[in-house]
């Protein structure tokens, strides 16, 4: 007798971090879902694309004075869900709505119809090229920066004309779902333009199958291949973007109060778990000690645990607390040195963790390069120091990875960082600041290598939601059509000769 598989759970409980409070029911959103949803948004899309810039800049900034009015009730969802504190929630609110500005402000500049330069040989065409939407854009978001990482595909997708369809992290459907229904309640007249479906993997696959557009996805890097073969079956263009194992250099004149200061927070802030945070220091040997010394007097300072007055909250996904302690044990093993905390700053080892639980910070230091702290993401709040020769190795070091998502340099002087930056295999370098471009909306933002591909933000994040169009318009009739048949051979055998000529004298 064959059994048959029980039916898939119609919905699933979120529950809050460090405590384990159930929050509220979502439910599970399988293929016949979602692909209600994608027509949905597609026919909010078609009269959306129809809107001039204007109009769709016009009611972006309804919604966007609405998130606003609703900056505390977004906050408090969005620290409920990931375990961060309020104030950093907030944080993560304002810079959502800068670059919603930005974007539904730019569109209309960017997307407008341009003309291009022809040439001789084409002299009597008229070229233009104009940035079309694409129709319905699929964003699957992360759980660490619910709001603002997803945001910046979700605004820029809509900023250029096309509808959306959000599959947040099933860790945090919640600010989806309210990210949703404040749009519909300010541009009621194009409710399902934004459209979120709920659920886990089984429901992100869904809408990679989906008649969507194109798909930006967030997450870890073998997920990414997963989706991305996926999409590949019906060439659905992919964005990806998975995470990073983010350097900082800091050189012998640096700032180091600066540097350590930029450091803690970089690794530290939502308990390490930011994919452009700070993994791996390189010091010059002349000011490793200091650095490390004052990075240490910091973290000593900060209040952590479960307190309302914690620097940052506990680890938004359950497991992820493992491999937290087994990058540590095995750098330890390996013969790092725990400046601060260590196999002590972890929850104890061996049980099953349903809940995510609060873990102290870790800094080390003299970190083998070849050791998993150094090799993986981390995504919790340990920092590695180790000190370099000069700033040559620093460089080296800092490329040497599969990642090359941002990078940070700290240095006396502003234009010697910013040549440092120039070396670096990154796609975002902040010069004696950290994170410093994720604040601003006209930068774009993105990697290369395990850290994936394509942009959001900036002019080149919003584009990336278009297809350009190409027109040529025939002025007047050429002298020498050839283009067609009829072109007797001695006039093209003229027109080869001519264009030699010009070739060779160029």
């Amino acid at each position: 007798m064959t059994e048959t598989a029980p039916p898939a759970a119609s919905a699933f409980t979120v529950h809050a971090p460090g405590t384990g409070k159930p929050l509220a029911d979502h439910p599970v959103h399988g293929p016949r879902e979602v692909d209600a949803a994608v027509d949905r948004a597609r026919s909010a899309a078609t009269r959306w694309a129809a809107l001039s810039a204007a109009g769709r800049k016009g009611r972006l900034t309804l919604w966007r004075r609405s998130l606003a009015a609703h900056l505390d009730r977004m906050a408090e969802t969005i620290a409920a869900e990931t375990g961060k504190p309020v104030g950093d929630a907030q944080l993560e609110v304002v810079l959502t709505l800068e670059h919603l500005a930005w974007a539904s402000r730019n569109a209309g500049p960017l997307l407008r119809r341009r003309g291009v330069g022809t040439g001789l040989l084409a002299s009597n065409q008229r070229a233009t090229v104009v940035h079309r939407p694409l129709g319905v854009i699929g964003v699957i978001g992360p759980w660490n920066y619910p709001l603002y990482t997803p945001m910046g595909s979700i605004g820029y997708a809509l900023s250029a004309g096309n509808g959306v369809v959000f599959k947040p992290s099933e860790l945090t459907p919640g600010t989806g779902v309210l990210l949703a229904e404040l749009f519909d309640e300010a541009v009621p007249e194009y409710a399902g333009l934004l459209t979120v479906v709920t659920g886990a993997a089984g429901t992100g696959d869904a809408l990679a199958r989906s008649g969507v557009d194109k798909l930006a996805f967030t997450g870890s890097p073998g997920t990414a291949r997963k989706v991305m073969e996926v999409c590949a079956r019906s060439l659905k263009p992919f964005l990806a973007e998975c995470g990073g194992k983010d350097a900082t250099i800091v050189t012998a004149d640096a700032d180091l109060d600066a540097a350590a200061d930029a450091v803690v927070w970089g690794a530290m802030s939502n308990a390490g778990q930011t994919c452009a945070g700070v993994e791996r220091v390189y010091a010059v040997r002349e000011v490793h000690a200091a650095l490390c010394e004052k990075v240490v007097e910091r973290v000593r300072a900060l209040p952590t645990g479960p307190g309302a007055d914690s620097a940052y909250g506990p680890m938004t996904l359950p497991g992820q607390t493992e491999v937290v302690r087994r990058h540590v044990e095995e750098a330890l093993a390996a013969g790092a040195r725990a400046l601060f905390g260590g196999s002590e700053s972890l929850p104890t080892a061996g049980e099953e963790r349903t809940v995510g639980e609060f873990v102290g910070p870790v800094v080390l230091a003299d970190v083998p390069e070849d050791a998993s702290a150094m090799r993986e993401e981390t995504f919790g709040p340990t920092v590695a120091i180790n000190a370099v020769a000069d700033v040559d190795e620093a460089v080296r070091r800092a490329n040497d990875s599969s990642y090359a998502l941002g990078a940070t340099v700290f240095c006396g002087n502003g234009r010697t960082g910013a040549e440092i930056a120039a070396r670096l295999r990154a796609g975002a370098v902040s010069v004696n600041s950290v994170l410093g471009f994720a604040a601003v909306p006209g930068l774009p933002f993105g990697g290369s290598g395990d850290s994936g591909f394509g942009r959001i933000h900036g002019a080149q994040g919003l584009l990336a939601f278009t297809a350009p169009q190409s027109v040529t318009v025939q002025r007047f009739a050429p002298p020498v059509n050839l283009t067609s048949f009829t072109a007797p051979l001695a006039a093209r055998a003229r027109a080869v000769a001519m264009a030699r000529w010009m070739h060779r004298r160029r």
